[in-house]
């Protein structure tokens, strides 16, 4: 086997653990978008009602609490699913790896195959990744999964709340810090300002294009502040 396929083959787990990286910053950037647009429609919401520093902190702490548990626990739910369908898929994998061998060989070279080297480099390319770690390489030839890198639930938990929390903290000091006459005006400008720097970067972490990326994110929270504040005004003012 070539220097140059064992080498790329050595360098595959880093091109894993980058996307990995990736796929986690863009999950925290969007569980702290949610924080910004859910907290912000919230806090603007009650703010239509009344004025009230104390009634506006409880409410936002609240939404922050609420939001934040709820991100962790629906990301705890959702990669424990995902790490129990890994396992299982790996545990077929060691099986048939265990009772048929061969046939375990020939399909690493056939998948090797279709990944564009020829059937002689693809055989001894199988042979030589069989020897070192033969569950390693069927699964993450076969299955796209790496064995040594499972999902944790508890790491995907804890990304989340944080960045829920991160995110709801700026529309919470926002209407609450400055005083009545502009604590609004102060937390829609402030939650424009970072949904436009969430879009760009989530955009930038995709390669996309951010100016429509910042457009969708800015007119969502407005549309939802504005919403929240109109019935939080109506509210207010039937006196419920």
């Amino acid at each position: 086997m070539s220097d140059e396929t064992t080498g790329a083959a050595h360098d595959e787990p880093h091109g894993g653990g980058l996307g990995t990286r990736l796929n986690w910053l863009r999950a925290a950037v969007l569980g702290a978008n949610d924080g910004v647009v859910s907290t912000a429609g919230l806090v603007v919401g009650v703010a239509g009602a009344t004025d009230a520093r104390g009634t506006l902190l409880t409410a936002g702490l609240a939404g922050l609490l609420a939001g934040s548990m709820s991100m962790a626990a629906g990301e705890y739910v959702s990669v424990s699913t995902q790490r129990d369908s890994e396992k299982a898929a790996l545990a077929v994998e060691r099986r048939e790896l265990r009772e048929q061998p061969e046939e375990e060989l020939d399909e690493l070279t056939r998948l090797l195959t279709e990944r564009g080297l020829s059937r002689d480099v693809a055989r001894e390319a199988a042979e030589q990744l069989t020897e070192r770690d033969a569950l390693r390489a069927h699964a993450r030839v076969e299955l796209g999964i790496d064995p040594n890198e499972l999902t944790n639930p508890w790491h995907a938990a804890g990304a989340s709340f944080f960045a829920f929390t991160a995110g709801a903290l700026l529309p919470l000091l926002a209407i609450v810090l400055p005083p009545s006459s502009v604590r609004l005006y102060v937390t829609v400008v402030s939650v424009l300002a970072a949904l436009a720097l969430t879009g760009w970067w989530s955009a930038r972490l995709g390669a996309a294009d951010p100016v429509p990326a910042v457009l969708r994110n800015t007119g969502g929270g407005a549309l939802a502040m504005a919403v929240t504040h109109a019935a939080g005004t109506l509210l207010g003012a039937a006196g419920v």
